[in-house]
């Protein structure tokens, strides 16, 4: 590295505070010295976890990290840094002719020279202010940021379709698993439509069929039992806005009807009233299921399916945009650690590659309820393997082309073989029942335990 000792004259404050993380520690608290002597309040660190725990992470104006940091600790602190001070650039320090990672603002090559670091500092903090005074969702309502996070090209390609969608009148439908955030889409397009109502969401599975054509519809007095005045549904509540009816699979048939003539008139009658009301609200369905399918089976009337098949968006599954899983699970930590009181400033590298090795079968509602309870369990400031589900714990120590030594394993095989414990002990130490509860078959868990060493006959004699 080559920083020049000669300075030109310190500028009369500080240019702001700098974390500078290099796995050659000299090399790290050489540039922080040096950035020092430019007026930069600067701290080193010699890996991903203590730059985590460094107090330079804390309102940080930029963060120089060594891109070949390893298991990706790179991308750690990156995620991290912008976890606690969301407004640093962060410049990956790469070799000559690098790429620049996909996790940075700028990059510096190696090796650095005095003028090429402080360029990229700059190129890095612009690039965040402009990325900052840009955030609006899709294209409408810039005082409210996008509620969705997600740069994987498949997220891409549906947020694309959404603001191509949203100053249409069009009917959407949103399909995609459970817990992919079909209720975020529909909020976004609401949000970009324009429309000055309100958006109003209906859970139409979660109510009894005539509970929910009052819901949807309202009702006048005397329509039925309860029913003391008159009520206004919420296709009324939309007028100027937008309806999100999520789960239209489980419609029963006559509402189907009903919902059918809404969507091609735009008239409705409440329960037990005569009076035709006409609204104008923008109308976005949802589904986990295969409606066609439901079509073919006679469950979902044909005639309401080509009316809702107008423009279809698929939220892909969180195992089909793994690496939006660094920047949501650091969201997710932000706030479940504000929620908490707790000081939680990121992951190890061993969690996050927990992670990112778990097929998500619950999807991001899954990865929010797995961060948050490691915020809540842990001990530390930074979450480890050992704080996340079971579940996550035994998908990521899955995979039998894994070296026996990676330092996922390392990391994983305490928390697991504890897990394990446990489970055999509330199990009775039956091996099926254990299994179980861990949620995987006899087989898998036999395999553990010889993985591990561990032989049930001992450990129970031990524990009784």
């Amino acid at each position: 590295m080559h920083l020049s000792n000669a300075f030109p004259p310190a500028p009369s404050r500080p240019a702001g505070r700098v974390l500078v993380v290099d796995d050659d520690r000299r090399m790290a608290s050489g540039m922080a010295e040096w950035l020092c002597r430019r007026s930069w309040h600067a701290f080193a660190a010699g890996s991903a976890v203590e730059a985590l725990r460094s107090p330079g992470r804390e309102r940080c104006d930029a963060c120089l990290v060594d891109a070949h940091l390893a298991a990706d600790g790179g991308r750690t602190v990156a995620d991290g840094i912008r976890v606690a001070s969301p407004a640093a650039g962060i410049v990956a320090i790469v070799p000559a002719g690098g790429a620049k990672p996909s996790w940075a603002d700028a990059v510096v090559e190696a090796p650095l020279r005095d003028e090429a670091v402080l360029a990229a500092i700059g190129v890095a903090r612009n690039s965040v202010a402009a990325r900052t005074a840009s955030i609006t969702p899709l294209a409408a309502a810039p005082s409210v940021p996008s509620p969705i996070i997600g740069s994987d090209p498949t997220m891409q390609h549906v947020l694309d379709l959404a603001r191509r969608v949203a100053r249409t009148p069009a009917t959407v439908l949103v399909t995609g698993e459970s817990g992919t955030g079909k209720s975020l889409l529909a909020r976004e397009i609401h949000q970009a439509s324009g429309r000055r109502g309100r958006f109003i969401e209906v859970a139409c599975g979660s109510l009894a069929e005539p509970l929910l054509e009052s819901e949807l519809f309202g009702h006048a007095a005397g329509a039925f039992t309860g029913a003391t005045s008159d009520r206004e549904g919420k296709f009324l509540l939309a007028d100027g806005g937008t309806i999100f009816l999520d789960e239209i699979a489980t419609a029963s048939p006559a509402l189907q009807v009903k919902l059918l003539r809404v969507l091609q008139e735009m008239e409705f009658e409440p329960v037990g009233s005569s009076r035709t009301h006409a609204v104008d609200a923008r109308v976005i369905l949802a589904t986990n299921e295969d409606l066609s399918a439901l079509v073919a089976t006679g469950r979902f009337r044909a005639d309401l399916f080509w009316r809702v098949n107008v423009i279809t968006i698929e939220m892909p599954p969180l195992r089909q945009r793994a690496s939006d899983i660094p920047s949501l699970a650091a969201h997710f930590l932000a706030r479940a650690a504000a929620h908490a009181g707790r000081e939680v400033t990121g992951f190890t590298t061993a969690a996050l590659e927990t992670l990112q090795r778990h097929p998500w079968p619950g999807n991001v509602r899954e990865l929010q309820h797995a961060v948050e309870r490691g915020v809540f369990l842990g001990r530390t400031s930074l979450i480890e393997p050992a704080d996340l589900p079971p579940a996550v714990l035994a998908a990521a120590a899955e995979g039998d082309g894994d070296r026996a030594d990676s330092p996922l394993k390392q990391a994983l095989a305490v928390p697991e073989r504890q897990l394990i414990i446990d489970a055999l002990e509330r199990a009775g130490w039956r091996r099926d029942v254990a299994a179980r509860s861990l949620g995987i078959n006899r087989t898998t868990l036999y395999k553990k335990l010889k993985r591990l060493g561990m032989d049930v006959a001992d450990l129970q004699a031990v524990r009784s």
